[in-house]
């Protein structure tokens, strides 16, 4: 199932899964589904997989600027996350908005991101497992930040303090943000 999203170009996608007593199988990525379901996404080059053990970890807000821009396509392998998108296409009428949605082991459902977003996002349970594709390789000379907590995001209270990386708590807050899209 792919659900639009109020962003222009991102959108939640639902494998399916096939269940019996054994537990489940799903095609956790299929260029021919998607296509004819409507969805044409970029050729993937690299996939990277990440494990946060605490509650409350947040990872971003980051994006990859031109010419190594990166479109991601997010799952969550165990546990849960809730996953954000903020536009930041100079020219888009959704220019600093965002959209979040709980991706988990349970659900299933992932969140495309294409080029020209920031990503983060918050554990929600210990020992989190994010799992994503990405369109271009990393480039540290495109990487870049904002701060988190300074795009109006409704952030889930997981009852602690946000645990953060060195970057991410030096990021710059959005206010201060010129897009390189």
């Amino acid at each position: 199932m792919i659900e639009a999203t109020p962003l222009d170009g991102v959108f939640v996608v639902t494998p399916r899964r096939f269940q019996d007593h054994r537990g489940f199988f799903s095609e956790s990525w299929n260029q021919k589904t998607l296509e004819a379901a409507g969805l044409s996404l970029p050729a993937f080059v690299q996939d990277n997989h990440s494990l946060s053990h605490q509650v409350g970890t947040v990872r971003g807000l980051h994006y990859q600027s031109p010419p190594h821009a990166q479109g991601k396509l997010v799952r969550c392998g165990r546990g849960a996350i809730f996953d954000v998108a903020v536009d930041i296409r100079s020219d888009s009428a959704t220019y600093g908005q965002w959209f979040g949605t709980e991706l988990s082991f349970e659900n299933g459902r992932q969140l495309w991101i294409p080029a020209g977003f920031l990503h983060g996002f918050m554990t929600l349970e210990p020992d989190s497992e994010i799992i994503y594709k990405c369109t271009d390789h990393y480039a540290p000379d495109c990487d870049g930040a904002v701060r988190w907590d300074s795009c109006g995001i409704d952030w889930p209270d997981c009852g602690t303090p946000p645990v953060l990386s060195d970057k991410d708590e030096k990021a710059v807050p959005f206010s201060d943000f010129a897009s390189p899209f």
